[in-house]
């Protein structure tokens, strides 16, 4: 169905305003675009919302605060000729035009939906010449996905309540990826180090020159040595022995590319390059996809839709970006043919990859209209993209083979890099140590100028990143790319783990709460059942399953799981309560462990008649009184971090920051530096005198001042590369610790 020009208003209607600022420039006359600010119908919050006995029939409310939205939408229709709807092209973008269908009807103008994978002004021209209908198919795909999600919120979640406190929620797809952590977690706890040695040394030929070895075989196997008496053994063999060149190869070797971004993908390179979590990354992905001001040129696109797992790119893109290529780089870097890629597990393939809506928007030439982040985030994409339409970098590799004795063969590698290829857009992180080794011939004589060993231990499994976890999800098949980042952000806001250092670490709590999950919904949360459920909702989007069938598939053994719950409802508490040593003060009854939003606590099983209850915290007292009523002052932890508390609580309510002993950097303040932790636990530091003084620093202040600037107080931090050391956060300085 071609779009009809001679129409003289046509409301456009896109998400956010943002998008409709972008989209408003492009169309120019003729067209209205307005904003819905994301959905605008939901579940009720207060009730299940789902009919489960009448075909899991939802009963859809307006969305809080939404209703001058509506309004608004439904006069500018009204004044309109015909509705576009200009959601976002993945699932639950065609569901929120569903939605603002159903009501916009009433005003009795046609409405139809427009797609696009990128915001320009050819892609648009495009989507509003061909308006199609609602995918009625995608709009039952995340309808089923909602009920799904709600069932689990609703019928799941006040279990946990009964059992540790309210508040606490479980998740369909986040509660899998919390048991991936956790049973990671328990995989690096059960974990023995295995001892093994490895032998490296130089070795120079009769010219003197010298290059590295190591030991690569004992007896034509693979060199495996376990302890230190073997390990000195063979060292005293291998010095003992005569050195000849048995074997010499040299060769290329073609390094190419990766695709282009796909939706996980960037968000491991993010996290991995920029120190991105997932959810930021696709915070400025979106502000990038919707429109940044670029001065005159008003608001711009500057990368297409970011929600994907199609590694495909159009014909145009590439032939944009391969003659981009060849004037920029040179026509030796372009790659001769169009390379394919291998298809992420259960991919879709439904959009482009991410690339730039432009490649000759260079990166270096936007930076003082982006944000440091945007900028950052925007260069990775585009400096991909260009790669990946590039040739292989090409590295001279050399390798030699070196007998010692009848027993041993020592190996030499060489590697130097003969043409850049894609690495001249797209360079390595980290510059790699490139060594050659000398020229030899089979037969020559060699001498050791050092052998040694050294002792390692096989080490556990790591702990997941956001980066790695997001990888593990895509593997299983759990979620999807618009999932991924909201499940690893309600794990963390939810307290079942915490980031350290990029780790995710379960938490008690976390811990806790997958015990209970495991022991009464084991089903409902294996992972396999979780990675069918996905492909099942890819059938009602693909039109091969009804999704009620999908719906009722799950929700029978969740009835079964809560069914068998409600038997046991009398000893639930029991599951995670454990009978402790010590004693109540009041009653003499053994205390018991318990769950509060402070964490955990002993309490009398005695309660409601004994209410006695003891921090499980050891409350380090301090050597000086409280000077409210003279008793014991001691360190306490509380849901903001560690303060001092007088003993005598609640008759006394004194109470006092810990302070580092360092004062407020902040000029005639007064104050001290405190620890502090956010609503979320993370730590930072802050003056005793807040709110009248603001200092804070998530870094750990020092109390010296920086030599540099005499600015501010030198901060301590961390980092793989210089380990710990100072920094000023007024001059960026650097200083060893």
């Amino acid at each position: 169905m071609r779009g009809d020009y001679s129409l003289s208003q046509v409301l456009v209607v896109v998400e956010s305003p943002a998008k409709a600022k972008t989209i408003g420039k492009y169309l120019g006359k003729g067209y209205r675009v307005q904003a819905s600010v994301g959905h605008v119908r939901d579940l009720p919050k207060k009730e299940l919302g789902i009919d489960v006995e009448n075909g899991f029939k939802p009963k859809y409310v307006t969305v809080r605060d939404k209703s001058k939205i509506i309004k608004k939408l439904r006069d500018e229709a009204g004044k309109s000729d015909q509705v576009l709807l200009a959601t976002d092209m993945d699932r639950e973008g065609e569901a929120i035009a569903w939605h603002l269908k159903e009501m916009l009807d009433k005003t009795g103008k046609p409405i139809k939906r427009i797609i696009f994978n990128e915001i320009t002004k050819e892609a648009l021209k495009s989507a509003v010449s061909t308006p199609q209908d609602i995918d009625g198919d995608k709009v039952n795909a995340q309808q089923a996905r909602r009920i799904l999600d709600r069932l689990v919120g609703y019928l799941v979640s006040p279990v946990l309540w009964k059992i540790f406190y309210m508040g606490l929620s479980a998740g369909r797809v986040q509660s899998v990826g919390l048991r991936l952590i956790i049973e990671r977690e328990r995989e690096i706890r059960a974990f023995t180090p295995k001892e093994y040695w490895t032998f490296e040394g130089t070795l120079k030929t009769r010219d003197n020159e010298e290059f590295a070895v190591k030991l690569a075989k004992i007896d034509g196997k693979k060199a495996d040595i376990g302890d230190k008496k073997s390990a000195d053994g063979v060292l005293e063999e291998i010095r003992a022995s005569r050195l000849n060149v048995s074997d010499t190869r040299e060769k290329e070797k073609k390094r190419n590319p990766g695709p282009p971004y796909i939706t996980s993908t960037m968000q491991r390179e993010a996290a991995s390059r920029l120190g991105f979590s997932a959810k930021k990354t696709m915070l400025i992905a979106q502000q990038l996809y919707e429109g940044v001001e670029l001065g005159g040129e008003g608001s711009v696109g500057l990368i297409s839709y970011m929600r994907t797992d199609s590694t495909r790119v159009s014909d145009e893109a590439y032939r944009k970006g391969t003659k981009f290529i060849s004037d920029t780089f040179g026509p030796e870097i372009v790659f001769t043919g169009k390379r394919g890629f291998k298809k992420a597990k259960r991919s879709q393939d439904a959009h482009e990859a991410i690339r730039p809506t432009d490649c000759h928007r260079i990166p270096d030439t936007l930076k003082s209209h982006l944000t440091k982040d945007q900028y950052a985030l925007y260069n990775l994409i585009w400096r991909r993209f260009l790669a990946s339409l590039s040739a292989p970098a090409v590295y001279s590799v050399k390798e030699a083979d070196i007998e010692a004795g009848d027993r041993f063969m020592l190996r030499a590698n060489g590697r130097k890099l003969a043409f850049p290829g894609f690495l001249a857009i797209m360079p390595d992180r980290k510059s790699e140590t490139e060594a050659w080794i000398p020229d030899m011939a089979k037969g020559d004589e060699l001498e050791i100028v050092r052998i040694d060993a050294s002792q390692h231990f096989t080490e556990p499994p790591p702990r997941f990143t956001e980066a790695s976890l997001i990888k593990e999800l895509e593997d299983k098949g759990i979620g999807r790319p618009s999932t991924y980042a909201s499940i690893i952000s309600i794990i963390q806001g939810r307290d079942y783990a915490k980031k350290e250092k990029a780790t995710l670490y379960p938490t008690p709590l976390g811990e806790q709460v997958w015990k209970i999950l495991d022991q009464l919904f084991s089903d409902i949360f294996e992972v396999d059942f979780t990675a069918r459920m996905e492909t099942e909702l890819d059938k009602v989007e693909e039109a091969k399953e009804n999704w009620q069938d999908v719906v009722k598939f799950f929700y029978e053994p969740l009835v079964g799981d809560l069914d068998k719950v409600k038997k046991r409802e009398g000893n639930l508490k029991s599951l995670v309560q454990e009978e402790t040593d010590e004693v109540c003060d009041n009653c003499g009854r053994k205390l018991v462990k318990k769950w509060s939003k402070n964490g955990p606590f002993l309490a009398c099983p005695g309660y409601p008649e004994c209410r006695f209850t003891k921090s499980l915290d050891k409350e380090e007292e301090l050597d000086r009184a409280c000077p409210k009523c003279g008793g014991v002052l001691r360190y306490k932890n509380g849901r903001f971090g560690r303060f001092i508390a007088c003993q005598n609580y609640p008759d006394c309510r004194y109470t006092e920051a810990v302070t580092l002993g360092i004062p407020c950097p902040v000029e005639g303040c007064g104050g001290d530096i405190v620890e502090k932790r956010t609503r979320r636990g993370k730590i930072f530091y802050g003056c005793s005198n807040y709110p009248k003084c603001t200092y804070a620093s998530w870094d750990k202040p020092t109390g010296k001042r920086c030599p540099s600037c005499s600015e501010s107080y030198l901060v301590e931090k961390r980092s793989k590369r210089k380990g710990t050391y100072l920094k000023c956060p007024s001059c960026k300085a650097d200083f060893t610790s």
